[in-house]
């Protein structure tokens, strides 16, 4: 990694070895850990997906938010399959790298699932569980969510998709579609990215689906957040994960689409922030 690089651009932070994988993770605060997994939208990286969280989130706790394996600045190895098993054991041994026993874990969409996947299989590594907009459980693919795993890298295709994250429209300017393309096109990127989730896309739902059982069995207090008019991932999956979580509380945000942490930046850090004191 270059000196010019990892002093100008945010998303950019620490490198651990993870099980031989160099990983850039972001770990910022003191206090009682919490780790972040980002979602799987074209060109994210935990920076992008966690950037207005970071700052408020650490005035109590120690944050950590790495790219997750394919993803961001964290290598992506040649031949490496892009599986839940293999996402939950990079995080894992994130946290075993770090030295880190116990986090209160918080999962955006297809880090939900990840999320609950650790909650699930490493039930002694979790304290607390936050789920915000999350697959995990089954649904029918949506046309937004076929969106963002179907993305081609073009400006028009990414400002389409920008309108498909948010309910309000005024947040999505070019110059962000034009940084998020950037970021989707660097080499191997899009590489990575496309053989994830190929077509059909319904397979990686069932994919990413955790049994009925294994998410009864989670026994963690857990806070179940959804945007009311989220067009990627449905409301009904956050309905149906409160329903199976028994010692869970869940909030719904009427006017957000499925970046309630940008687009209700100060309710979603507040609403957390007294989830784990």
């Amino acid at each position: 990694m270059s000196t010019v690089e990892t002093t100008t651009n945010p998303e950019v932070a620490e490198t651990i070895d993870v099980n031989g994988i160099a990983t850039n993770y972001h770990d910022v605060g003191e206090g009682d850990p919490v780790l972040l997994i980002h979602g799987s939208g074209p060109g994210v990286s935990a920076y992008a997906n966690w950037r207005v969280v970071l700052p408020e989130l650490s005035r109590t706790h120690r944050v950590i938010a790495p790219d997750v394996l394919g993803f961001g600045y964290t290598e992506r190895p040649e031949g490496v399959t892009y599986d839940m098993a293999t996402w939950t054991e990079h995080l894992v041994g994130l946290m075993d790298a770090l030295g880190i026993e116990k986090a209160a874990v918080v999962g955006n969409s297809f880090g939900g699932a990840l999320a609950l996947n650790v909650a699930a299989h490493h039930p002694e590594r979790v304290s607390r569980l936050v789920l915000m907009g999350a697959v995990g459980v089954p649904f029918e693919i949506t046309e937004g969510l076929d969106k963002v795993w179907g993305f081609e890298p073009s400006l028009e295709n990414m400002v389409d998709l920008m309108d498909v994250f948010a309910y309000d429209r005024s947040l999505l300017t070019e110059d962000l579609a034009r940084l998020r393309l950037e970021a989707a096109t660097r080499p191997g990127v899009h590489e990575a990215y496309s053989s994830m989730f190929p077509a059909p896309r319904q397979n990686s739902v069932e994919a990413m689906t955790i049994p009925d059982q294994d998410i009864r069995a989670i026994t963690q207090p857990t806070l179940i957040i959804h945007g009311r008019d989220d067009e990627v991932i449905p409301l009904s999956n956050s309905m149906r994960l409160h329903e199976l979580i028994e010692q869970s509380q869940l909030h719904v945000f009427g006017q957000c689409g499925h970046w309630v942490q940008i687009e209700h930046t100060k309710d979603f850090t507040q609403l957390v922030e007294a989830f784990l004191a």
